[in-house]
């Protein structure tokens, strides 16, 4: 079978529902539990992995991105490789903002491989996207400027789900934004949440990027040229009433 035909013949797993209720459940308990973030993403994730790659081979650079099938984990943990990018940049943002919370790439893969070891580093087209998808999580943080708290990891997955169309953002977004009007009646998480998703679909489609060429460009410019504005209802809840959310069940 060439490789045409295997990308059209790829399969995901049937959405499971229920699945991604139980793993919600048990992330409200544990926020760090991250584990049960990609649970989620694996229940709901169905036909929309797939739709992405395909519309990455539908652009210029997109289809490049995709013929070098590149590993961004593996520059995006390279701390030489971060060293070189100059005050202002984007490289120089997703380093501070890494080093300031102690997170790694790969740290983010060993929790995916938690969940299906055999099938999260396969060597297929489909799966390389996803593990794409994954390793910019952290990038897209520094993009959007929502920080790691409960209320901004909500916005950040609704923005992903704009951008992506899978499921399991959409369903830990507004599950997020729900417990935390539960436990914070003042935060308004839901708007918050929603004008995350309408700031995703007005901004360029991210997933087909050149990221080693984007982390060389000064954010601000970065950040007007893939038309992302400012997170206005996120930045206007005070950071130490963000920081005291729990998300507790």
């Amino acid at each position: 079978m060439n490789a045409s035909a295997e990308v059209r013949d790829f399969r995901m797993p049937p959405l499971r529902p229920l699945t991604a209720l139980r793993a919600f459940g048990r992330l409200v308990r544990d926020k760090e539990d991250t584990a049960q973030v990609f649970e989620i993403m694996r229940a709901l994730s169905g036909g929309s992995l797939k739709r992405g790659y395909d519309r990455m081979l539908r652009s210029v650079e997109g289809g490049r991105q995709a013929y070098l099938r590149a590993e961004l984990a593996r520059n995006l943990d390279d701390a030489v490789w971060l060293a070189g990018f100059g005050p202002g940049t984007v490289g120089a943002a997703y380093r501070a903002f890494r080093e300031a919370r102690g997170f790694t790439a790969e740290g983010l893969a060993d929790e995916a491989r938690k969940v299906a070891p055999d099938a999260v580093d396969a060597a297929h087209p489909v799966v390389w996207y996803s593990r794409r998808i994954r390793d910019v999580h952290d990038v897209w943080h520094v993009l959007t400027g929502y920080g790691t708290d409960a209320l901004g990891e909500a916005c950040v997955v609704s923005f992903s789900h704009a951008q992506t169309g899978n499921l399991g953002f959409a369903f830990i977004g507004w599950g997020a934004a729900a417990e935390i009007r539960r436990e914070a009646p003042g935060v308004p998480a839901l708007r918050a949440v929603a004008q995350a998703w309408r700031l995703g679909r007005r901004a360029r489609w991210l997933p087909a990027l050149d990221y080693e060429a984007l982390f060389r460009e000064p954010l601000d410019a970065a950040r007007a040229r893939l038309g992302l504005t400012p997170p206005t209802i996120y930045d206007a809840v005070p950071e130490t009433t963000r920081a005291a959310l729990k998300l507790r069940a």
